[in-house]
């Protein structure tokens, strides 16, 4: 019995038919990465088989297929790399000389003219062909453009059909990952709808473009003047005319309907430009802006802000001493939510200055860009939103993705269960698993109708009728279901009263009567809202987050030596639950400079290190700190004693089970905790350092690198780049107040 045979290349033999830039990148790469047995191109005239062979493009090539095709067999690949409409006659080649055992895919743009292509020669999609298009190219063409790396770290597209043999889709995948290529797949049709949006549309722009001035506009300085812009955007327009022809014609009705669109809004904007209609073109340009932007994070594997501080995956935090200086933390995210709903709902335009640019806020602020309301920025935290008013908005032309933004999964609930269009929000796996029911309740009672599976995202709502008041009392302490009613009894018919069980962060109470929308609260608790009450465009300081504020509270209070002053933070008494557990604790905490700030109370925060004992948390400051306890649970495994915790079931339904979490967090550092279906006890202890998990929870991973400070050894927090939901700047904050703290690579 034969030994076997490890690292074998992942094709035979690779036939490539046509050595332009497509197939002769192919080729030159998987030679150079010794991906395959041999390379072997088809070519049509002898002048392109010495160029290849000169550049090494292939190891031999042939004028014709059928004086390769008998040695060809099971682990061969044909690559089809010939202009769109010439694939017919080449398939008709193939399918009279190739054993049906080969793999044959192919790179061309239009998938569904391949399919119709192989319909006709085969009867049928055969078993071994793989419809594929690599999404990489360049203005250059001919086998002398073959770039070996021309694939590396693009993405190609597979579109394989039920009938198409498994073995044959697994042998392509891995021709284009050993290229360094993310493959992808999707249907035919999803492919010719995306890439004439994407790719043959701008083609066709381009082409036209440089046409228009070349022959209609008739100024000989037109190009010698044109600026970067002009040469970057029409640099398209250099590729092979003869592909790009047949590109338009495969694609046809894809190109056409993104065609019509385009021309659609260019009209729209020529007659914004006509009439003078500044706010119509700077809602063009700002939505154009924020979504080129966010293509652009994309490719460099961002998602909605530019925060690189916590890309990687991992914290490393040491052993840090006293803590000192003086820094403002970002602006409060639930504040910064709130402001962008309630400025898009006013009447006017509304000015906010301290925006937290985080996922969380950003993606709050593209669902109303994607709902028709003109927003510019955020720069620098100053963003100008221009008002539509309560019936303004406009229904969304795709899903409104919120990421991991609970508050605004929620808040945004009681807006759109009202409107007269039709709409979905949908969220991140971790937004996904959180119960959304707290609300659908009381909306479909209001007379919403939603759909949802399992009360959980995604959540589509129906275009309101007979949307009207409710009395609800809110059967948990959540800010989030009292906001979202208050929001929703804007529209209802009648007055909507809301009752809480336990007191919560007012935020949204103290902005409505910022805008202009008094609520009215009742002596036994119940607020009140009046259905159609208008709101006010006004301007919105949003004060320094306490919640993050919070984590270097805890810092300071467990570093010996430490002095910091967190300057301009939010100590809306709803929200310092924390502050006042950590006095509890013996913390040493000072609020100096006490003021008003759009309606909020501010404060700065001055903490001075003091040993801390373990309490029993009382269970009426819960609802005040629940977002800060997993700092309080690092205060609490650096004091001396027990920290007792109960009636805190809501962390278990946060962005993870924070109870369960922290707790093996804590564990792994040596520290005793206790877990219950409510609360926890933790015992003070001396904290070894280990490696420990986020759970893909923000105020996790920034806890547990907290514990680095007093930590023996040096902790390591695995999955750290989920802090850039609520706090991107965190590392660079927590290295200004001296805490010994990197990024490292996952």
């Amino acid at each position: 019995m034969s030994e076997p045979e490890f690292n074998q290349p992942a094709v035979g033999k690779l036939v490539v038919i046509g050595l332009g830039l497509i197939g002769g990148s192919v080729s030159a790469g998987l030679r150079q990465q010794k991906g395959c047995r041999e390379t072997i191109g088809i070519v049509r005239n002898q002048e392109t088989i010495d160029v290849a062979l000169e550049r090494g493009v292939v190891d031999r090539a042939y004028l014709n297929l059928g004086d390769v095709a008998p040695e060809l067999g099971a682990g061969d690949v044909i690559f089809v790399a010939v202009p769109t409409l010439a694939i017919e006659s080449v398939l008709r080649d193939i399918e009279a000389h190739v054993s049906a055992e080969v793999t044959i895919t192919d790179g061309a743009s239009v998938k569904g003219s391949v399919r119709e292509a192989a319909m006709n020669v085969f009867g049928e999609v055969p078993v071994n062909l793989v419809l594929g298009h690599p999404i990489a190219g360049s203005e250059q063409s001919g086998v002398a453009a073959a770039n070996p790396s021309l694939y590396q770290k693009h993405r190609v597209i597979l579109t394989p059909e039920t009938s198409t043999g498994e073995q044959h889709l697994a042998r392509v995948t891995t021709l284009w990952q050993t290229l360094g290529a993310e493959v992808l797949t999707m249907t035919v049709a999803e492919h010719d709808e995306v890439l004439g949006a994407t790719s043959h549309l701008p083609h066709a722009i381009a082409y036209s473009l440089v046409d228009t001035l070349a022959h209609d506009i008739g100024n000989p300085n037109i190009f010698r003047y044109a600026a970067g812009g002009f040469r970057d955007f029409t640099r398209i327009a250099s590729s092979d005319p003869v592909m790009w022809h047949d590109i338009m014609r495969a694609n046809r009705s894809a190109v056409l309907h993104s065609l019509d669109k385009f021309v659609d809004n260019l009209l729209r904007l020529r007659d914004g430009i006509e009439r003078e209609d500044g706010e119509y073109l700077l809602g063009v340009f700002t939505r154009a802006k924020a979504a080129r932007d966010h293509f652009t994070r994309m490719l460099a594997g961002r998602a909605l802000q530019d925060s690189a501080a916590v890309a990687p995956a991992k914290l490393q935090v040491k052993h840090s001493s006293g803590l000192t200086g003086r820094l403002r933390v970002p602006g409060d995210k639930s504040i910064s939510h709130r402001a962008i709903m309630l400025g898009s709902l006013a009447n006017g335009t509304t000015e906010i200055t301290g925006l937290l640019e985080s996922e969380d806020s950003l993606a709050t602020l593209q669902a109303f860009r994607d709902m028709g309301v003109v927003i510019e920025g955020p720069t620098e935290g100053r963003v100008t939103v221009y008002g539509v008013g309560l019936r303004g908005l406009k229904a969304p032309h795709k899903p409104l993705y919120l990421g991991n933004a609970g508050t605004s999964a929620r808040l945004l609930s009681g807006i759109l269960a009202a409107q007269n269009f039709a709409s979905t929000i949908t969220g991140d796996a971790s937004l996904s698993a959180r119960p959304m029911g707290r609300v659908i309740e009381p909306l479909t009672a209001m007379g919403a109708v939603i759909e949802s599976e399992f009360g959980q995202l995604p959540l589509a709502y129906s275009p309101a009728q007979g949307f009207h008041a409710i009395d609800y009392q809110v059967p948990m302490a959540s800010a989030q279901v009292k906001s979202c009613l208050l929001l929703a009894g804007l529209y209802a018919k009648g007055v909507t009263r809301v009752k809480e069980s336990q007191i919560t962060r007012d935020h949204t109470e103290r902005m409505l009567g910022g805008f202009g929308c008094a609520l009215e609260k009742t002596a036994d608790g119940w607020l009140t809202v009046h259905g159609g009450s208008e709101l006010t465009a006004c301007q919105v300081d949003v004060p320094g987050d306490f919640s993050s504020a919070a984590f270097f509270m805890v810092a300071a209070s467990i570093t010996p030596g430490s002095d910091i002053l967190l300057e301009h933070v939010g100590v809306n008494p709803s929200r310092t639950g924390a502050l006042d557990i950590l006095r509890q604790m013996g913390a040493d905490i000072e609020l100096l400079n006490p003021a008003t700030a759009g309606g909020e109370p501010v404060a700065d925060i001055r903490v001075r290190y003091a040993p801390l004992t373990g309490v029993v948390i009382p269970t009426e400051l819960v609802s005040r700190a629940i977002d800060e306890f997993p700092a309080l649970f690092v205060a609490a495994a650096c004091a001396s004693g027990t920290t007792e915790l109960s009636g805190a079931a809501e962390l278990r339904v946060k962005e993870s089970d924070r109870l369960a979490n922290m707790a093996q967090g804590l564990i792994a550092l040596g520290v005793p905790v206790t877990t219950r279906a409510d609360g926890l006890s933790i015992c003070g202890a001396a904290l070894s350092g280990g490696e420990v998990d986020s759970a893909g929870d923000h105020r996790v991973a920034m806890a547990l690198a907290l514990a680095g400070l007093r930590a023996s050894g040096t902790v390591v927090v695995n999955g750290a780049e989920c802090i850039a939901s609520s706090f991107p700047g965190f590392v660079a904050h927590a290295k200004q107040l001296g805490i010994s703290i990197e990024v490292i690579d996952s």
